[in-house]
């Protein structure tokens, strides 16, 4: 008889395997809108079945706890009466079992309740008290999950399945009811709107941003819709970037006479002065650009608002204004040696290429200090103005970077080397004051901070030296509010305080939105910010003018959907591409949009969200 066997998985096992990645897949595309309560109970039962019953904490107290959640949920008491009372005791027994279960399994379980209690007590009180969801949810009619996810609520669906029709024209049509720029967003967005795809259930999200870009590459010229009738209003739009002139664009539409004052020469904003040519061509932002001012927008360049008397004078002569500078003060190192010769900021460099001033880097090795999009771009930029090394520090681990991993794959791809784990410490000049090298500290990742990212700490490791002659900061940027600040707009921590409508209180005209607001944020953030805007200081003016696009969505077809590989957008090879700044990024042939566009589950017109208010076709 022998003694060992060995272990291979049997059928029940690969079964087991095979349902718990589809649990996680459906995990991933569970959409907003849904009861917090109910999906916080769901996942209880399922940890309560994973424990191994050796603790009390476990294998009685979740049980306890399924009840309790159970009786929040119950609209058929049987007269068994369930008042806010229960509230606290859910509390009382998840805190005690997080504090004395044995294992992850109890502890985070239970965890997970207190989370849930803390962010959503709202939808407690409303099972408890009236036997059913919160006024928040009722009211969320738009649960389709791509259209809530994007910041802008760009009808995702319908585009999708207009580009899959071969009508492209209509297409650009139907995502600039929401946004004035779909070509730079089908060049650079984040797109958010792929997060919860319920394609995940199947396979993948679909490439939202992908057809997006088939859309903008093969529509002919499409002119913006007509303007409504004059209302004899005047808005002042502060900042040519996307939040003021996406709400310039609309404003405009609305019939309102519409001025933008840009600091700059040219507009775009960190559109032109903050991303490389190579991501965002600049002939492709001014297609948006041309777009936007075709709605009779007007334009004053080179206009500085760092006083107060400017600042009054827009005040006196316009209804309205709308304060959307961008972030574009760099932050300081806060190490030793940070002012020495060499050391530029990513911001400064960026805004320099934007006007056309190409630094010299040929033969020299550099730094980047940063862990964010800025700091691939500044690095793979470094790299085309002929830097013989470029190494990206950073103070994290890979994973835990900000950047989009694309734009980190693309900095490693093209030579830059990626040195995590590293704590600037110091920066090293010679005798004429220029850098020679930077001193970093090794790090050891250590335990999770408040935002849940895991901290490093000092590695019992010498300082490292890495020699270089530029060092490229690209930690963050912040906002210039000082002028505005000085006529008593409220600033908090360096970005104007206003309201989620856009409106700042005590200064009835005068709204705010984007980077100024947020800090620095994403390309669609600010988009959405100028369209919340618009709407607002319309209805400021006294009015209620509806944007909407008459477009025929064309029904679903009736088809099966198996599951089928997403098509990623081809980039150029980087042997090819690592010298110049052409496009990187290719997009789809007719054939791939065709195929991805057909592996969208049209979920305006399929599942829970046809019963949730389904598509909403004005704004």
């Amino acid at each position: 008889m022998s003694r060992l066997d060995f272990k291979t998985r049997d059928r029940a096992e690969r079964t087991v395997e095979s349902l718990y990645k589809d649990l996680e897949r459906r995990i991933i595309a569970s959409p907003p809108g849904l009861c917090p309560v109910d999906m916080a109970a769901a996942f209880l039962k399922l940890c309560h079945a994973q424990t191994c019953g050796k603790c009390v904490p476990c294998r009685v107290g979740l049980g306890q706890l399924e009840n309790l959640l159970q009786d929040v949920l119950d609209t058929n008491r049987g007269g068994k009466e369930v008042t806010l009372d229960i509230i606290p005791l859910i509390e009382k027994t998840a805190q005690a079992i997080y504090d004395s279960a044995d294992c992850a399994i109890g502890y985070e379980a239970a965890n997970m309740v207190l989370k849930g209690i803390k962010g959503f007590r709202e939808d407690y009180e409303s099972h408890i008290l009236h036997q059913r969801c919160s006024a928040s949810i009722q009211k969320q009619r738009q649960s389709i999950a791509c259209v809530e996810l994007c910041p802008a609520g760009v009808d995702v669906p319908g585009y999708a399945a207009l580009v899959r029709e071969g009508r492209c024209e209509d297409a650009v049509k139907l995502i600039r009811k929401d946004n004035p720029f779909p070509t730079v967003c089908a060049l650079i967005c984040e797109h958010p709107c792929e997060a919860r795809c319920r394609r995940n259930m199947i396979d993948s999200p679909v490439n939202i941003r992908g057809l997006k870009r088939f859309a903008v590459d093969n529509a002919k010229t499409v002119p913006v819709p007509d303007r409504m009738p004059e209302t004899g209003k005047k808005v002042a739009v502060i900042g040519g970037g996307p939040t003021g002139l996406t709400a310039a664009y609309f404003l405009s539409l609305m019939g309102h006479k519409v001025k933008i004052f840009e600091k700059r020469e040219q507009l775009g904003g960190m559109l032109r002065y903050g991303i490389p040519s190579y991501r965002l061509p600049r002939e492709r932002l001014q297609e948006d650009i041309d777009a936007i001012l075709s709605a009779g927008v007007e334009v004053e360049t080179n206009y500085d608002m760092a006083n107060e008397a400017a600042t009054e004078a827009i005040r006196k002569e316009y209804d309205a204004m709308y304060i959307g500078i961008g972030a574009h003060i760099h932050k300081q190192i806060g190490i030793p040696g940070e002012y020495s010769r060499g050391v530029i900021s990513a911001v400064e460099m960026l805004r320099g290429i934007g006007d056309g001033s190409m630094p010299d880097f040929a033969g020299k090795e550099v730094v980047v200090i940063g862990g964010g999009n800025v700091a691939m771009d500044v690095a793979r930029t470094a790299k085309r103005l002929g830097a013989s090394n470029v190494s990206i520090v950073y103070r994290r681990r890979r994973d835990d970077m900000t950047a989009l991993p694309e734009e980190i794959d693309g900095a490693v791809v093209e030579g830059c080397d990626l040195l995590a784990l590293k704590k600037p410490a110091r920066i090293e000049a010679n005798a004429e004051g220029a850098v020679q090298r930077l001193w970093v500290k090794p790090q050891i990742i250590g335990t999770n901070d408040s935002a849940g990212r895991p901290s490093p700490v000092d590695a019992d490791l010498p300082e490292e030296e890495i020699p270089c002659q530029i060092i490229i900061s690209a930690i963050g940027q912040a906002t210039d509010t000082a002028h505005f600040e000085k006529i008593g707009i409220p600033v908090n921590r360096g970005n104007i305080k206003a309201q989620s409508t856009s409106g700042i209180d005590g200064f009835p005209g005068i709204f705010a939105g984007g980077d100024c607001v947020t800090g620095p944020s994403t390309v669609i953030a600010a988009i959405a910010a100028g369209k919340v805007a618009a709407a607002n200081i319309d209805a400021y003016l006294g009015y209620h003018h509806e944007i909407e696009v008459d477009i025929d969505i064309p029904e679903p077809r009736i088809e099966d959907k198996p599951a089928c590989g997403r098509i990623d957008l081809r980039v150029r090879l980087a042997k090819d591409r690592g010298g110049d700044f052409m496009e990187v990024e290719q997009g789809m042939t007719a054939q791939e949009a065709m195929q991805e566009a057909s592996r969208c589950l049209r979920c305006d017109r399929f599942g829970y969200s046809a019963f949730r208010g389904g598509r909403t076709s004005k704004w």
